[in-house]
């Protein structure tokens, strides 16, 4: 079993991503902890495998979180759970060493995929203690997807917002939700879904709601 451990400063999120490992064959949840303090000890005293970290702690950047640990030869993973987006705090933690990045709110399907992978990875790299060039291509080969752009990264800001919304989301997002998280026009937010699908990087789903009338709803092409 690989032993969790998940560092959320949201005591209803942290517990709803340790029951989500807990589902997932071959991991198991040992703690929970809400700061970086916390964290420190529940490590000291658990011993996980992997780290579940977010980035916006009470007491510590996540990332600096991260660092010290990595700098103080603590033998654990971690993947990065957060809500930010930003570009730099993305560079900040794959150089920190981090072997994924989630961005929130993510779905029960996207973490277990990205735990499977890591545990096929993780097989892999404990099959021996030396290899040779071929076993250290084949291995970086097959580590855990490193964060990377989205499809539509070159889209003008205001439409890669709009996808970014869409594709970061568990479950299909209708204009209105869009636009009122990225703060926007519903219409405005309307339009640039349109153009997404047009582009192929969105799909439309006809919701039904209690009224009858359908709404248009999109997740990303080939969820």
């Amino acid at each position: 079993m690989i032993r969790t451990l998940v560092v959320d400063d949201d005591f209803r999120v942290a517990h709803i991503h340790a029951a989500r490992v807990n589902r997932v064959d071959g991991f198991e949840c040992v703690g929970e902890a809400h700061n970086a303090q916390m964290a420190r000890k529940a490590i000291a005293q658990l011993k996980p495998d992997l780290l579940l970290l977010d980035v916006y702690l009470p007491d510590e950047d996540g990332i600096s979180l991260m660092r010290s640990l990595q700098a103080a030869g603590e033998p654990l993973d971690i993947i990065i759970i957060t809500a930010a987006r930003d570009l730099q705090t993305v560079r900040s933690a794959m150089r920190g060493g981090a072997v994924y990045y989630l961005v929130k709110p993510f779905g029960f399907e996207q973490l277990k995929s990205q735990l499977e992978s890591y545990r096929k990875w993780r097989s892999e790299t404990d099959v021996a203690s030396v290899v040779d060039q071929a076993g250290i291509d084949s291995v970086f080969h097959r580590r855990p997807d490193a964060p990377r752009p989205a499809p539509g990264r070159r889209l003008p800001p205001t439409m890669q917002k709009v996808f970014d919304a869409v594709a970061s989301a568990p479950a299909a997002r209708g204009a209105a939700d869009v636009a009122d998280e990225i703060g926007i026009s519903r219409p405005t937010a309307q339009r640039y879904l349109s153009e997404l699908e047009r582009k192929g990087l969105v799909e439309l789903r006809l919701t039904y709601g209690t009224t009858g009338r359908p709404q248009n709803t999109y997740v990303p092409q080939n969820r």
